[in-house]
């Protein structure tokens, strides 16, 4: 059993991260990236090419995050491998002890820097998902038996942000019956979305059939949420927020401030099993969140049982 699915199954509130990209530098690089926030998650991201940029393989990143103490996920989209390259990917990951799998479909490579590289999409995100529960099962998508079975403990990403809102809950628990055990959700800046999508998982019982961590995104100006506005599918950052961090006498604080009221609000909703923080921000932004809101420690954590809220 992972590490993370050991805290979650313990009912611990959890802290996830995602490590910012890396291109070279060796484990020297990795450590830089992860030193200001390791104390306080309990597991950090390798992520796969975000937003279809090449960078180090989500798979070398997670080892090499295992090699420095941390519990790695690994994100895999589909965007780039067929199901061959998937299967390779994941029991070379297990073969690792990289359990922690986030399953993606992948941003469309219009959305890159190399928008004339071909798209694979053999499969999508919940057939990755059930391809990841075969593998955990001990066999191939031909058949062919694996002995012993990769441990793995899958998860996949969901929108509460996104129209038709209705609809969200139903597809996160689509991808729980493909096999995802805890869900991330995409950032927002509408709390009231959030609310909704997490009143929803509670009725429905998603969130009790795996943990669902909602995603804060901390940034250092107006100028980055006027760009995620603009520019990010998916995600809407209502225009008086905007306004009210160029306004601030000192806009990175009062940017900073947004991210705590929205990680105070996350925690705070029956369902939350612990957030999900991304900093594009080389410095200490997710310890200092975590400070301000008075989450202890992952060692602290491990030993006090500090808990998620519990759904009523």
């Amino acid at each position: 059993m992972s590490r993370l699915e050991e805290a979650l199954a313990a009912g611990r509130f959890v802290v996830t991260s995602e490590l910012l990209a890396v291109d070279s530098g060796g484990l020297d690089a990795v450590r830089e990236r992860l030193a200001p926030f390791e104390g306080y998650v309990d597991a950090t991201n390798a992520t796969d090419n975000t937003s279809a940029h090449a960078h180090a393989s989500p798979l070398a990143v997670a080892i090499a995050l295992r090699q420095l103490g941390m519990e790695p996920v690994l994100q895999l989209t589909c965007r780039d491998r067929n199901r061959l390259a998937l299967e390779a990917d994941l029991v070379g990951a297990a073969l690792h002890g990289v359990e922690n799998v986030l399953c993606l479909t992948g941003d469309d490579v219009t959305a890159g820097d190399e928008p004339e590289a071909r798209r694979v999409f053999d499969l999508d995100s919940i057939q990755l998902l059930a391809l990841g529960g075969s593998l955990a099962r001990g066999t191939y998508l031909s058949g062919r038996r694996i002995d012993p079975p990769p441990k793995l403990f899958l998860g996949a990403t969901e929108n509460s942000g996104a129209p038709p809102y209705d609809y969200r809950v139903d597809r996160a628990l689509k991808k729980v019956r493909a096999g995802a055990r805890f869900l991330q959700l995409q950032c927002g800046f509408r709390p009231e979305q959030l609310e909704f999508f997490m009143a929803g998982a509670v009725e429905t019982g998603l969130a009790e059939q795996c943990a669902i961590l909602p995603s804060i995104l901390l940034v250092r100006s107006a100028k980055s949420l006027r760009f995620i506005e603009a520019n990010v599918p998916g995600i809407q950052v209502p225009e008086e927020t905007i306004a009210r961090c160029e306004s601030a006498a000192d806009p990175e604080h009062e940017c900073f401030e947004l991210a705590c009221e929205l990680a105070e609000h996350a925690r705070s909703l029956p369902g939350v099993a612990g957030l999900h923080l991304i900093s594009f921000r080389r410095e200490a932004g997710i310890a200092r969140l975590c400070q301000r809101l008075g989450i202890p420690t992952r060692a602290e954590r491990e030993t006090s049982g500090y808990r998620r809220p519990v759904a009523v």
